[in-house]
C-alpha cells in the first residue's frame, strides 16, 4: 500500500523538483548554489595542476640548461670565428697600407729598382739584430744590397740563399754607416749596439751638432746610396778627453715590426776590403 502510493506522488515531487530548479534559476540562485558546490573541486583541480606543473618543470629543466650550455657554447664559437676572421682582415689592410707606402717610396726615387720582400723571421740572438727575408738569389738578390723601407734605412744583405736572404739591421752591432747631417757639412759614422741603439760618432769638437739634426746616408765608402734618411739627434755629449762628440739617434724605421721591405738591386757597393788588407 505505501509503495503504491510513493508512485503516486513520485510525479508531483520530480514537478515540484524541476520547479524549484527553474525558480533559483530565474532568481540567479542556482549559480551560486552551484559555485559554492563546485568550489572544492575546482580548487582541488587547480592544486593538482599545479603538483603535475611543478613535476614536468623538474623533469625537463635539466635538459633546458643543457640546451641553453651547447646554444651558449655555439655562440662563443662563433664569436671566436668571427674574431678570427677580423684580426685577418686588419692583417691584410695593415699589409696593404705597407704595401702602398712602399710603392710610394719607390716612385719618389725613379733612380732605383727595387724588389719588395716580406720579413719571415728574426735572428734568435740577442746580441745580434738580423731579419730572414723570403726572396733570394733566385729573385736577383745578393750579399750587400741596401735595404729600405718608406721610412728609411732598415741595413744591408749580409747572406743569401736560393729563395730566402739574412738582413743586417743597422742596429746590429758590427754595423757601421757613412752618414751626414742634413743641415751641416759633416761627416760621421753611425755604429749599432748590443742593445739596439744607434750612436753617432767621429763628429769633430767644433762641428755645430743640435738634437733634432737629421742624419742621412753620406754616399762614403761606397755601402750605401747617398741621401737615404736614418733618424734625428736625440742627445748630443762630449766624452772628457775625447777628440770627437757622440750623439744618440732616434730611427725613423721601427725595427721591432718590422714587416715588408724593398731591396735596390741596382746599386752595387763597393768592396775596399782588398786595399786595406795587410800584404
Amino acid at each position: 500500500m505505501r509503495k503504491g502510493s510513493f508512485k503516486n506522488w513520485q510525479p508531483i515531487v520530480i514537478g515540484l523538483a524541476i520547479t524549484g530548479v527553474i525558480i533559483l534559476a530565474i532568481s540567479g540562485l542556482l549559480g551560486k548554489i552551484i559555485d559554492t558546490a563546485a568550489s572544492p573541486l575546482v580548487d582541488a583541480q587547480t592544486w593538482l595542476s599545479k603538483r603535475i606543473q611543478a613535476v614536468e618543470d623538474f623533469l625537463t629543466v635539466p635538459r633546458d640548461v643543457t640546451v641553453l650550455q651547447q646554444e651558449n657554447s655555439d655562440l662563443k664559437n662563433e664569436v671566436s670565428q668571427l674574431q678570427a676572421e677580423i684580426l685577418i682582415l686588419k692583417q691584410q689592410v695593415s699589409e696593404t697600407d705597407i704595401l702602398y707606402a712602399l710603392l710610394d717610396f719607390a716612385r719618389t726615387r725613379p733612380e732605383n729598382k727595387y724588389i719588395a720582400a716580406s720579413v719571415i723571421g728574426r735572428d734568435p740572438s740577442p746580441f745580434l739584430n738580423y731579419v730572414i727575408i723570403d726572396h733570394g738569389s733566385d729573385d736577383g738578390i745578393f750579399k750587400g744590397m741596401p735595404v729600405v723601407t718608406q721610412q728609411g734605412l732598415v741595413g744591408r744583405i749580409d747572406a743569401v740563399t736560393a729563395t730566402a736572404a739574412r738582413v743586417q739591421l743597422i742596429t746590429d752591432p758590427g754595423s757601421l754607416v757613412n752618414v751626414g747631417l742634413e743641415d751641416a757639412k759633416i761627416d760621421a759614422q753611425v755604429s749599432g749596439s748590443i742593445s739596439g741603439d744607434l750612436t753617432l760618432e767621429m763628429v769633430n769638437l767644433d762641428a755645430n751638432v743640435n738634437q733634432g739634426d737629421l742624419v742621412l746616408t753620406s754616399g762614403l765608402g761606397g755601402s750605401f746610396p747617398p741621401d737615404i734618411l736614418i733618424g734625428q739627434v736625440l742627445t748630443i755629449s762630449k766624452p772628457e778627453n775625447s777628440l770627437f762628440q757622440q750623439a744618440t739617434i732616434q730611427p725613423v724605421v721601427d725595427f721591432s715590426n718590422l714587416r715588408a721591405v724593398l731591396i735596390i738591386t741596382n746599386f752595387k757597393p763597393v768592396d775596399y776590403s782588398i786595399l786595406t788588407e795587410n800584404k
